[in-house]
């Protein structure tokens, strides 16, 4: 039997402290959603390991984040507590529920259905009253704007759509693949258009593994 509780507490000292992470907001987070919750029954002892977790066949391309990962990308979006937060490539919730702790509430956006109404369940059962989950595209959104974006895979580019979900002064945080490499960029909106910057050498997995950019409906 795993004590997942102690499994949860490693995980933040070894990946997250071990890995440069220090923010308080976000180790406590971390440290108190049960990530086995979000994973597979079959999955649920190797929930804390330092790696991506697939949801399903790889085939589908849905996965959630390394903690590590995931904690870095959290770091640079720096989260504010009145911020409303946009989590694009949800799955089954896990990281809508940990940006729930620090944004002052969060859409999880997922094209996949099925894992959508496992993010709603699963947020429920938490009781996060803060944390919806969106089955389907940014279209389907409608006008609302998001002070922060994180978007859960890597892409080739940021589609339009993602920077239209952003309001005014916003920022946006995902991997931009360079070659065999993705790095981790923050692209702030303004009146005079997006600006970027590079911070550092992260890996996630296409956000979707089936489609280019270009076939994003997004």
């Amino acid at each position: 039997m795993v004590d997942f509780e102690r499994a949860r507490a490693q995980m933040v000292e070894s990946q997250l402290r071990g890995g440069g992470v220090t923010s308080a907001p976000i180790l406590a987070r971390m440290r108190a959603i049960p990530r086995e919750n979000f994973v597979a029954a079959d999955r649920r002892a190797l929930a804390y390991i330092d790696d991506i977790q697939w949801l399903g066949d790889k085939a589908s391309g849905r996965f959630m984040a390394a903690p590590a990962t995931l904690a870095k990308l959290l770091k640079l979006a720096d989260i504010a507590e009145g911020e409303t937060a946009l989590d694009i490539g949800a799955c089954t919730g896990y990281s809508t529920a940990v940006i729930a702790g620090l944004a002052a509430s969060v859409v999880g956006l997922e094209a996949d259905a099925g894992l959508a109404a496992a993010a709603s369940a699963n947020l429920a059962a938490l009781g996060l009253a803060n944390a919806t989950i969106v089955a389907g595209d940014t279209g389907d959104l409608g006008p609302t704007r998001f002070d922060v974006i994180l978007v859960q895979g890597a892409l080739d580019r940021v589609p339009d759509a993602f920077f239209d979900a952003l309001a005014d002064g916003g920022r946006l945080v995902a991997l931009i693949r360079a070659g065999a490499v993705s790095v981790a960029h923050v692209f702030v909106k303004s009146d005079r258009g997006v600006t970027a910057r590079a911070e550092f050498n992260a890996f996630l997995p296409p956000l979707f593994a089936a489609r280019t950019n270009e076939e994003f409906v997004f």
